[in-house]
């Protein structure tokens, strides 16, 4: 089988940024791997919340400017967390024949839990950047997991998660390797 791996970057949006958790390291790991991706020939295609607060042509709805997508790179809008429901996310990875998916973005236990599940359903094997994902800013008081260990739980459930027919990895931004078999 041949490997084809993408970028995914989900709803790294100007209004979400003052939510996240450590947005700047996470921003910095996910530019980094953008990239390197694109010198290496590696489609990265960004996905775009539309929702309440992020209203398309407000600033708040634009993506981060150091992950804005240039002109000709594929950019998904999307309206769930499932960034498969409704879009054409399906389309466009099999138009550019992509068998693995590297996912980033916001929010770990929402967008990027639900993408990660549905990209392996629908047949892609998974890369899920460890320190390429966040989730949101915690309460002082609060039934939420702190951010740093929901983070780690989840990066920890998808190094032992098994599922069939497909390869799942958990990488830091530095540890993925663009070479000759991208």
């Amino acid at each position: 089988m041949s490997h084809a791996p993408a970028l995914l970057v989900l709803d790294m949006q100007n209004a979400l940024l003052p939510i996240m958790h450590h947005p700047a390291a996470t921003v910095a790991a996910i530019a980094g791997l953008r990239t390197r991706a694109l010198a290496a020939g590696v489609p990265v295609i960004t996905l775009q919340h539309h929702g309440a607060g992020l209203e398309p042509g407000t600033e708040g709805w634009r993506i981060v400017p150091e992950l804005d997508p240039a002109p000709g790179e594929p950019l998904v809008a999307k309206t769930t967390a499932d960034a498969f429901l409704g879009t054409d996310l399906d389309t466009v990875l099999g138009s550019l024949g992509v068998t693995e998916l590297l996912i980033t973005g916001f929010a770990t236990e929402n967008c990027v839990e639900t993408t990660a599940r549905q990209a392996l359903s629908r047949g892609y094997d998974l890369v899920l950047v460890a320190d390429g994902h966040t989730t949101s800013v915690r309460p002082a008081v609060s039934d939420f997991v702190p951010a740093d260990r929901s983070i780690a739980h989840h990066n920890e459930i998808y190094r032992h998660i098994d599922f069939p027919d497909r390869q799942v990895r958990v990488l830091p931004a530095a540890g993925v390797d663009f070479g000759p078999t991208a």
